[in-house]
C-alpha cells in the first residue's frame, strides 16, 4: 500500500513539473530570447548602426519601459480573460516582436519593438508565474520553490539556445538574421507551451479589477522586498546588456568564446532551480532574496576584478546560476505572504518595481560606460546596487500565513 501511494505521489510530482516546464517557455521567450539575447546582438548592431553605449542602453531601457507597462496591465487583463489566455497572448506578441526586430534598422522603430517585447514578456511572465505557483501547490515543503525554480529556469534555456545559434550566425550573416532566428525559436517555444498550458490548473478565481490598474494593497507589508526588487532590476541589467561588449573589447572574445560564455550562463540558469529550491525552502523572511542578490553581485563584478578567461567563465556560472533565483525567491515569498487569489496582483505589483529599476539601469550604465570608466565602470556600479538590494532584503520579516 505504501509503495502504491509513493508511486502516485511520484507520478503527480512528475506531472506538475512537466506542466511547469512547459510554462517555462514564457520566461524562455520573454527573458531568455527577448531580453538577454540582446547582449549577443549588441556589438554587431552598435558597430553597424553607429550607436553610443548610452543609445545601446536606451534600447534596453525601452524594453524595460514596455515591461513596466506589461506589469501594470497584467493583473487587470488576467482578471478579465484568465491567466491562461493572458499568458498565451503575451507569448505570441513577444514572439512576433522578435521577428519584427529583424526587419528594420531605424532606431525609433527598434525602440518601439523592444518596448512591445517588454510588455508582452511581462504579461506572460507574471501570469505564468501565477500558473506555475498553482501547479506547484501542495506536496512537500520544497515543492513550490522547486516548481518556481524550474519555471524561471526557462529563461536560462532561452540563453542556452541563443548562445548556440546567434554568435556564429551574426558573425557570418549579420544582426538582422539573429533577430529572425530568435523569432523562429519563439514560435517553437509556443508549440511546446500549448500542451502544458492546457493541463495547467487555473489560478484561484478573483474579482475583476476595477478602478486603478494596480492596487498596492496586495503587497502590504512587503516594502523591503519591493525596494530590493527595484534595486535588483537596476543592478543586474548592466551585466546582461554590456558583458559581451566588455568581453570583446577587454579580452578579445571571438564568436566561439562568446558562445561558450553565454552557454555556461544559460546552462547554469536552467538548472539553478534544482540547486536553489531546497535552500530557499529553508530560509525565512527576506533571507532567500538577500542571498540570491549577493551571489548575483559577486558574479557581476568578478570579470572586472579578475579580468582573465578563467574568472570570466566562473562569473558566467555564478551570475547565470543566481540571477533568475531572485525572481524565483520573490515569487516564492509572495506565495507565503498573500492569499492565492491575490498572487497575480502581488507578483504584478512587485514586477512594476522591478521594471522601474530596469528602466533606470541600462541607461545609467550606458552613460557611465561612455565616460572614461568604460564598461567596467558600469559593471562595478551594478555590483554596488546589487549589494544594496541584498542588504535591503534582509530587512523583510517573515509574513503571516496567507489565507
Amino acid at each position: 500500500m505504501a509503495d502504491a501511494v509513493a508511486g502516485v505521489v511520484a507520478v503527480r510530482r512528475t506531472t506538475h513539473l512537466g506542466v511547469v516546464a512547459g510554462l517555462a517557455m514564457g520566461p524562455a521567450v520573454g527573458l531568455g530570447l527577448g531580453r538577454f539575447a540582446y547582449a549577443l546582438l549588441l556589438p554587431a548592431m552598435r558597430s553597424d548602426l553607429g550607436w553610443s553605449y548610452a543609445q545601446a542602453g536606451a534600447i534596453n531601457t525601452a524594453n524595460a519601459a514596455g515591461y513596466l507597462v506589461g506589469a501594470l496591465i497584467a493583473a487587470p487583463i488576467a482578471a478579465r480573460i484568465g491567466d491562461k489566455r493572458a499568458f498565451l497572448v503575451g507569448l505570441l506578441l513577444a514572439t512576433a516582436s522578435l521577428l519584427a526586430n529583424g526587419l528594420s534598422a531605424d532606431y525609433a522603430v527598434l525602440a518601439v519593438l523592444r518596448a512591445v517585447a517588454g510588455a508582452a514578456g511581462a504579461l506572460s511572465l507574471i501570469t505564468g508565474g501565477a500558473l506555475a505557483s498553482a501547479a506547484g501547490s501542495g506536496g512537500d515543503r520544497g515543492r513550490p520553490a522547486l516548481a518556481l525554480g524550474v519555471y524561471f529556469g526557462g529563461a536560462g534555456l532561452g540563453m542556452l539556445v541563443s548562445a548556440a545559434v546567434l554568435p556564429v550566425l551574426v558573425a557570418e550573416v549579420g544582426w538582422r538574421s539573429g533577430w529572425l532566428a530568435l523569432g523562429l525559436l519563439g514560435v517553437s517555444a509556443v508549440v511546446v507551451a500549448l500542451p502544458a498550458l492546457a493541463r495547467a490548473p487555473e489560478v484561484a478565481l478573483r474579482e475583476v479589477v476595477r478602478g486603478p490598474a494596480l492596487s498596492l494593497s496586495s503587497i502590504r507589508g512587503l516594502q523591503a522586498i519591493l525596494v530590493s526588487y527595484v534595486l535588483f532590476g537596476a543592478g543586474y541589467i548592466a551585466y546582461t546588456t554590456f558583458i559581451v561588449a566588455y568581453l570583446r573589447n577587454r579580452l578579445g572574445f571571438a564568436a566561439a568564446d562568446v558562445t561558450l560564455f553565454w552557454g555556461c550562463a544559460g546552462l547554469a540558469a536552467t538548472g539553478a532551480g534544482f540547486v536553489w529550491g531546497p535552500v530557499l525552502s529553508r530560509l525565512s523572511g527576506g533571507r532567500g532574496v538577500a542571498l540570491a542578490n549577493a551571489v548575483v553581485m559577486v558574479g557581476a563584478v568578478l570579470p572586472v576584478l579578475l579580468p582573465d578567461r578563467a574568472a570570466v567563465y566562473v562569473s558566467a556560472v555564478v551570475f547565470g546560476g543566481s540571477m533568475l533565483i531572485v525572481p524565483t525567491s520573490v515569487t516564492a515569498f509572495v506565495r507565503k505572504a498573500v492569499a492565492a487569489r491575490m498572487w497575480t496582483g502581488a507578483i504584478a505589483a512587485l514586477t512594476v518595481g522591478f521594471a522601474i529599476g530596469q528602466c533606470i539601469g541600462p541607461w545609467v550604465s550606458g552613460v557611465v560606460s561612455d565616460a572614461s570608466y568604460g564598461v567596467a565602470g558600469g559593471l562595478l556600479l551594478s555590483g554596488g546596487v546589487l549589494a544594496g538590494a541584498a542588504l535591503t532584503a534582509l530587512m523583510q520579516r517573515e509574513p503571516c500565513a496567507a489565507s
